[in-house]
Parts: C-alpha cells; sequence; structure tokens
C-alpha cells in the first residue's frame, strides 16, 4: 500500500486524519534523507579507497537493495514499477563486481556525489524548511485563536471587531502556509522517483567503462537500462503533467477555498470547544467533531493540534436539540447548547466564528449542506451527443485525415484560443452546418484539433462518463495485460449507444493518427497523455484524481491499440468456472514468453503465450462437453483462408485454431530520453501469422534467416537475448508451441516466432 495522498481540502478542516496522513509523508521524507545521505558517504567512501574497494561495494549494493520506493496513490504503473525494482538490479550489478578490485571512475563525484547532494539540500532541505514554518504557524494560529475566543463579550464592538480581523488575517495566513507545505511535501515525494534514480544510473554506467571486466557486463545490463531509461521518462513527463495540474489546484484553493471543498459523508464536521465541568470550575476542551443528520449522531474527538495528539477517548452521541446560545448569558462568544437522547444535561459547545456557528445550527436543526457543484454542470456550453455533435466530431476528423495526418505534434499543439472559439461556433451553428460539409481550408489543423477536444470537454459529462471512472482506474492497474484490455472491453460495452459509437469513432480516427507517429511523432503513449484527461476527466478536482491521470492516460492507450476488438466484437461473458480454472492452470504449467512481459509504454502488447494458453484451455474444455464429434472436421478448416475465421459467432472464436498475433503490425513506440537511446520501432512489413500447434508452423522450409522485429531478454538458459533488427541463423520450428529455434554467436536457443521476420 502506497503513501496516502494529501489533499488540499484537508489543509483547511486541519483534521486528526489529515495530521496522520502528514506524518506518514515526513516520515517517508526522513528515511529518504537519512538513506541518500548513507548513500553520498558510501560513495566517497568507494571513491578514495581503493584497498577496501569490495567491501565498500558490497555494503553499497545492501544499502540500495534494501531501500523500497513507496508512491503515491494505492497502485503503481509499469514505469513506477520499473522504477522502484531498480535499486536491487542496481545492488544485484554491484555483487557482481565485488571480487573484482579496479580503478574507481575519475567523475564519479560529478555524476553521483553531486545531484544527490543538490536533491538533498534543494528538495529535502526545503521541505524541511516548510516543515518548520508550517509548525511555528500551527503554533502560531492556535494561539492567536484561542486568545481571541477567550476574549469577554463586553468589550467595545470596535475591539471585537479589530480583534475578528485579526484572526482571519492569521487563519488565512495558516492556510496558505499548510497549502504550501504539502504541495512541497508531495513534490520532493514525486521528484525523487527519477532525481535520485538518474545518477545512481549515470554512476553505473560510468563503472562499466572503466572496469575490465565491466564490457560483458554492461551488455547484460543494457536492456533493463533502456527500460529503466524509457520508465524514468515516461514518469518525468508525467510528473511535469501533474504538477502543473497540482499547482493550478493549490492557486485555486487559495484564491477561493470554500468553492473547492470536498464532499464529505458527514452533514458538518470541524473543531468545536466542548465546556467540560471539572472539581476546580469549568474549562473548555478542544474536541474535532462531525455530525452526521441521518442518524444525529455527534461524533466528539478530542484534539489538540499543537501537541498532535488526542486528549482522551472519542465520546458518541445522539442529538436531541440544539440552540443557540445568548451573548449575554455566558462570557464567550459563538456558543450554542446542545442536548443529547443518551446523555443528561446540556452540553455548551463554542464554535470558531459567528460564520461557523451559523454552519453548525443549520446543520443540526437538519438542513443539508451546500457542497460545490461540479463545475461540469456550471458550463454554459451546449455541445451534445446528437446529429450536430457527430457531425462536428466526423468534420474534425475528416479535416484531419485529408489535410494534415503528418503534421508534427498533432493533437498536442493548442491552437489559439480566439480561433478555436470562433471555429466552434461555426460548427455548432445550426444554419451553417446545414450549408457547409467540410471544414474549409482556411482553418489551420491545429485549430481544428483543438476544436474537437475543446467540444468534447463541453459535453455535459466526460464521453466515458463519471460512473465507469472507477472501474476503467482499476481495470487499468490490473498486473496482467490481457486482463486489461478485456475488462476494458467489458466496459466499454456498458456505456450507452451514442457514447460508445462516438468513441469508436475518435478511437478509429486516433489509431490512423498513431499510424503515422514517424511524421507526426505522435505516438499511441503520447496520444493517451492529450486525450485521456479530456474523454475521462474527474468530477471532483483533487490530488488523488491528478494522480490517476497516468492510469487514465494507459486505458486511452489500451483503447487506441484494441480498438478494432474492442468496438467491434461482443466480450466474452460466457466463459464458465471450469474453463477459467482449467486456463489458470495451463498458465501456470506452461511460463509465458519473458519477451512479453514489457511495460505498457515500451512496446504495447499483449502477452502472446499467456493468451495462447488461455485460449488452447478453452478449447480443451469446450472439446470435452460441447463439440467432441465436430472438432476433426473443425482442425481441417485450418487451411481455409484467414479471411473466412474472421466469424463474429463467440463459440467458433473460442476454439479457432489459428494463434493471433500478440503485437500489433505497427506498435506505437516511446519516445527515448535523449537522441543517445535508439527509438524501438517496428518495420512496416506485416507479421508472419503463427499457429497453435507445431506442425502448421508457417516455415515452408527449415534453417532459414531471420530478422529480429522487437528487442527480447531471456529469463531461461533456453530462451535467446537480443535486440531488434538482429539476425539469426538456421531458424527452424522447435517442439515448444510458438517458438522457433535459431543460432545467434554460436548459440543456439529459443525465438519467439511472432518476433522474427523471414528473410
Amino acid at each position: 500500500m502506497g503513501l496516502p495522498a494529501l489533499e488540499f481540502s484537508d489543509c483547511c478542516l486541519d483534521s486528526p486524519q489529515f495530521r496522520e496522513r502528514l506524518k506518514s509523508h515526513e516520515a517517508e521524507l526522513d528515511k529518504t534523507n537519512k538513506f541518500i545521505k548513507e548513500l553520498i558517504k558510501d560513495g566517497k567512501s568507494l571513491i578514495a579507497a581503493l584497498k577496501n574497494l569490495s567491501s565498500a561495494k558490497r555494503k553499497f549494493a545492501d544499502s540500495l537493495n534494501d531501500f523500497k520506493f513507496r508512491c503515491i496513490g494505492d497502485a503503481e504503473t509499469d514505469d513506477e514499477i520499473c522504477i522502484a525494482k531498480s535499486l536491487q538490479e542496481f545492488a544485484a550489478v554491484l555483487r557482481n563486481l565485488e571480487d573484482e578490485r579496479m580503478r574507481m571512475i575519475e567523475n564519479a563525484g560529478e555524476v553521483l556525489i553531486t545531484p544527490l547532494e543538490k536533491f538533498r539540500k534543494e528538495q529535502i532541505g526545503a521541505a524541511k524548511e516548510a516543515k518548520k514554518k508550517y509548525d511555528k504557524e500551527t503554533e502560531k494560529y492556535c494561539g492567536v485563536l484561542e486568545k481571541h475566543l477567550n476574549l469577554s463579550s463586553k468589550k467595545k464592538e470596535s475591539q471585537l471587531q479589530e480583534a475578528d480581523n485579526q484572526v482571519d488575517l492569521v487563519r488565512q495566513h495558516f492556510y496558505e502556509v499548510s497549502l504550501e507545505y504539502v504541495f512541497k511535501v508531495q513534490e520532493v515525494q514525486e521528484r525523487k522517483m527519477f532525481e535520485f534514480v538518474e545518477p545512481l544510473l549515470a554512476f553505473l554506467q560510468g563503472l562499466f567503462t572503466f572496469y575490465h571486466h565491466g564490457y560483458e557486463l554492461a551488455k547484460d545490463f543494457s536492456d533493463f537500462k533502456t527500460e529503466l531509461t524509457i520508465s524514468i521518462q515516461n514518469t518525468r513527463n508525467r510528473f511535469e503533467g501533474t504538477r502543473s495540474e497540482v499547482e493550478a489546484l493549490m492557486k485555486k484553493m487559495k484564491e477561493n477555498p470554500h468553492e473547492h471543498k470536498n464532499i464529505s459523508p458527514f452533514t458538518m464536521e470541524g473543531y468545536l470547544y466542548v465546556q467540560e465541568k471539572r472539581h476546580f470550575g469549568t474549562s473548555w476542551v478542544k474536541h474535532y467533531c462531525t455530525y452526521q443528520s441521518d442518524s444525529k449522531r455527534i461524533i466528539m474527538v478530542p484534539f489538540d493540534q499543537k501537541s498532535g495528539g488526542k486528549g482522551g477517548e472519542d465520546e458518541a452521541i445522539t442529538l436531541k436539540s440544539c440552540t443557540r446560545r445568548k451573548t449575554d448569558s455566558i462570557e464567550k462568544r459563538f456558543c450554542f447548547d446542545v442536548e443529547a437522547v443518551d446523555r443528561a444535561g446540556v452540553i455548551t459547545m463554542q464554535a470558531l466564528s459567528e460564520e461557523d456557528r451559523r454552519l453548525w445550527m443549520e446543520a443540526m436543526d437538519g438542513r443539508e449542506p451546500v457542497y460545490n457543484s461540479n463545475k461540469d454542470n456550471q458550463s454554459e456550453g451546449t455541445a451534445q451527443l446528437d446529429n450536430m455533435g457527430f457531425s462536428i466530431v466526423k468534420k474534425c476528423i475528416h479535416a484531419v485525415e485529408t489535410r494534415g495526418i503528418n503534421e508534427q505534434g498533432l493533437y498536442r499543439i493548442v491552437g489559439v484560443n480566439s480561433r478555436v472559439q470562433k471555429l466552434l461556433s461555426i460548427l455548432m451553428d445550426p444554419k451553417t452546418a446545414e450549408t457547409e460539409d467540410d471544414i474549409c481550408a482556411e482553418w489551420e489543423i491545429k485549430t481544428i484539433t483543438s476544436a474537437l477536444k475543446t467540444y468534447l470537454r463541453m459535453l455535459p459529462g466526460p464521453l466515458m462518463m463519471y460512473q465507469f471512472q472507477r472501474s476503467f482506474i482499476k481495470a487499468a492497474k490490473l498486473e496482467n495485460q490481457e486482463s486489461r484490455v478485456s475488462e476494458i472491453h467489458s466496459l466499454v460495452h456498458r456505456l450507452p449507444e451514442k457514447n460508445r459509437h462516438m468513441l469508436h469513432l475518435l478511437m478509429n480516427h486516433l489509431a490512423n493518427v498513431a499510424k503515422n507517429h514517424k511524421q507526426n511523432l505522435m505516438t499511441v503513449a503520447n496520444l493517451g497523455v492529450v486525450f485521456g484527461p479530456t474523454l475521462m476527466r474527474p468530477q471532483e478536482e483533487t490530488v488523488a484524481a491528478i494522480m490517476d491521470i497516468k492510469f487514465q492516460n494507459i486505458v486511452v492507450e489500451i483503447l487506441i491499440e484494441n480498438h478494432e476488438k474492442v468496438f467491434n466484437t461482443v466480450p466474452d461473458t460466457q466463459q464458465s468456472n471450469s474453463q477459467l480454472l482449467l486456463s489458470r492452470k495451463r498458465s501456470t504449467d506452461s511460463k509465458p514468453p519473458s519477451c512479453s512481459e514489457r511495460p505498457l509504454t515500451l512496446f504495447h502488447t499483449v502477452q502472446p503465450n499467456e493468451k495462447q494458453e488461455n485460449r488452447n484451455s478453452i478449447i480443451n474444455s469446450s472439446l470435452e462437453s460441447v463439440i467432441s464429434s465436430n472438432m476433426n472436421s473443425f482442425l481441417r478448416s485450418n487451411s481455409t483462408p484467414q479471411s473466412n475465421m474472421n466469424s463474429s459467432d463467440p463459440d467458433l472464436e473460442v476454439i479457432k485454431p489459428n494463434r493471433p498475433n500478440s503485437l500489433p503490425q505497427n506498435p506505437s513506440p516511446t519516445s527515448p530520453l535523449s537522441p543517445s537511446w535508439p527509438m524501438f520501432s517496428a518495420p512496416s512489413s506485416p507479421m508472419p501469422t503463427s499457429s497453435t500447434s507445431s506442425d502448421s508452423s508457417p516455415i515452408s522450409s527449415p534453417f532459414r534467416k531471420a530478422r529480429a522485429l522487437y528487442a527480447c531478454k531471456a529469463e531461461h538458459d533456453s530462451e535467446l537475448s537480443f535486440t531488434a533488427g538482429t539476425i539469426f541463423d538456421n531458424v527452424h520450428p522447435s517442439q515448444e508451441p510458438g517458438w522457433l529455434e535459431g543460432t545467434l554467436n554460436g548459440k543456439t536457443g529459443l525465438i519467439p516466432e511472432n518476433y522474427v521476420e523471414f528473410l
């Protein structure tokens, strides 16, 4: 379980739960600071002590292996998982070098020590300073508030008004400092994912150059290094996007804090001072109180923000009545009396202000609170999923595909807002819509793409609907790629027909855009970043929602890559429990090829052998229960053309003997970190079709040459590791379904069948 997200709206309430969540973030920062400090010390020892190099490297490796990243949220992306396990990978590399005493690299201090010290001083140090300021302002605010609440109501009105104004200023300043501190804490937590790992990666890369034994080790490490670099770049890109969103939300909270409060399960909640009678008199004890109008339950938690701990046991009562306390009946201001069903006597409470007392009084009288309605419902736009809406989207898509499909930065580069609004007004004018079939050539492509995105954002609700938001996000968080696709496939078919039709239209278009990524530089991953927040905008603007943007992007990527399956086929929901159990057993008996276990944003592929095993298990189960008498005749139909196999009958689809390609013909690469890292891209030639049985292999003659279409890292001694473009000799069918045997640099091993093309 990761660290909980810190909501800006909680800064205003400053509840005990918020303080606990903040403490967990502070503890994680302290842990990171101590670890970085120790890491810097070990690095300096490594550079200085050549005689003790072996022991220093072991200690350094152990330090890396012991540290575990904790991400914000309840799930991690494939890139974050890759980064999280990177330290363990580094430790393994260093252990391999333990017995080798070699000269340390001369620039180790520049590539390792300096960036870590800079991160520790500039980022973690800034967070510590923000904490000191926050603690100081907390103490100041609580002191001023207590002093203010103890003012006698008999003082002059001018004095009371001046005191109220002073408290408001201190409260506002405390609120701003709290927002800034929360923002800084979460910023440092996100930054460490890439600013902390990159120096280590650079340090290891330098080591390989100067070690006598480093050449072979560097070759073994290069695949993970490439994968990690892309993951770091993806994480950095997501951080830059989410950071701007969080910063914008923080500014909105500063300007209008009451408009961005969370929808609470309680009718009213906040701090109240409760009068308690003691043997020496009366005292006022600070409580954090919550009230639920349906059950009329009041829960009072004694809590002092200055000490940061509870002052006693929680107390729950059932409300009977609530009466405003007159000023002349008590010396304290903002008081009201509460009578409980299950407690004798009257409980006198003091609110924090006159407005706060009014809200408590209204809530306890049974009135519902006024929540901030979603801004989507306040929009004055007239965008709808009607005939005009489909016409507008089709016009925009037609203009883009006919005039600007190869423009660089398509959909990423925005048009001038005034021009976009003017184009939208023309497109949404019923008179113009009837007379003009196409968008005239005077409009720039960036204006048209911005108009299309703006129109989708103007809809009363997101295209993929609020009620399915969490389900789509959960689907993107599944570990198995095939499970992700299957779950999203099912969810799409639960959308209303108009929403699904519009989404189908859009995904077909984006797939066409991605096919031209070499010209327009818009890969599937880039399109996911652009359209994720548009198609799945959250109902509430919170930090947790912003952190889910990366999973929204993954959902859109899956829809683009699998649009034909998702929209043109019906989800298979009739698989029996016995079939599922058999499928799981088959998948555990035969481990899927390691080459398919790639991050989603790296290759955007499903796992080929796992998918094949599931289909094989379904075939076996179906043979036993349904079509035992017809199986031989059906298998003979394997020789029929491929076009005849694309049947819409779900039963026929389940028992197809032909195994579909697990990779698309034109996979979309992810942009690398820098030009020094080559971009993964597949040749334009089609991939060979493979069969489930070894005797129906597409290879017409044994012992041929073949070229690798994609990179692959072996997980077993019997498999070959290779990069895209590698040439294999003596390639021929193997006894393993879905695998070939070939020779590379004198070594013979297994190669995934759908990763190569024959020469």
